[in-house]
């Protein structure tokens, strides 16, 4: 069954995408939002919904502006490049340029971010979606996340302090769990798939 996880508030909405879904079982676009809005203010992790197409995805995020942004974990022997953004643990990425191809997109907001000499592509890791909004304005973003490796020796790292970056720094495989329990959910995910794809690295 298709379905897309969009981390709404740092909470994951799951939408199951059922084409045979009766009517009676179909919730509106308006009971959808309410339960939505009423997960973020519980303690649980999410919550999920059966929909019967992506057109409907579409429908009940009709208010927002999607954008696409892609960005990764870049691996230098056995330590993963994190960034610190307005205080909280993340991984370099960013908004794709018009035009862009979302590998030279990946590649180019590292380098920006990190002041790294460009990586190399490894494997694609998984998307991921969240909301935001910003100057009043709602947001859908779908970023793509790859797995990569430091190419050459890196130059003096130094934090793009404009996009609010406070710190960049290489981190060991064993100190994830530090990483994962000061940031956001979507983070905590593209981790756990690059963990399940390691093999002895510690």
């Amino acid at each position: 069954m298709q379905m897309y996880k969009v981390f709404i508030e740092n909470k994951a909405v799951i939408f199951k995408i059922n084409p045979q879904l009766n009517k009676k079982n179909q919730l509106s676009k308006k009971q959808i939002w309410k339960k939505i809005k009423w997960i973020t203010k519980t303690q649980l992790d999410g919550i999920a919904f059966e929909i019967k197409s992506k057109d409907e995805f579409k429908e009940i995020f009709n208010k927002y502006k999607f954008i696409k942004a892609a960005g990764g974990l870049v691996q230098r022997k056995n330590k993963f490049l994190f960034i610190k953004r307005n205080g909280v643990w993340d991984i370099p990425k960013g908004k794709l340029e018009k035009g862009e191809k979302v590998k030279k997109a990946a590649i180019r907001e590292i380098v920006e971010e990190c002041n790294v000499n460009p990586p190399k592509i490894k494997a694609h890791l998984l998307n991921t979606y969240h909301t935001y909004t910003m100057n009043g304005k709602k947001y859908l973003k779908k970023t793509y996340w790859f797995w990569m490796m430091a190419n050459q020796k890196d130059k003096k790292l130094k934090p793009q302090t404009e996009e609010g970056i406070s710190k960049v720094k290489y981190v060991k495989v064993k100190k994830f769990d530090k990483i994962k329990s000061k940031t956001y959910k979507s983070i905590v995910e593209v981790i756990n798939v690059l963990e399940s794809r390691l093999d002895n690295i510690n």
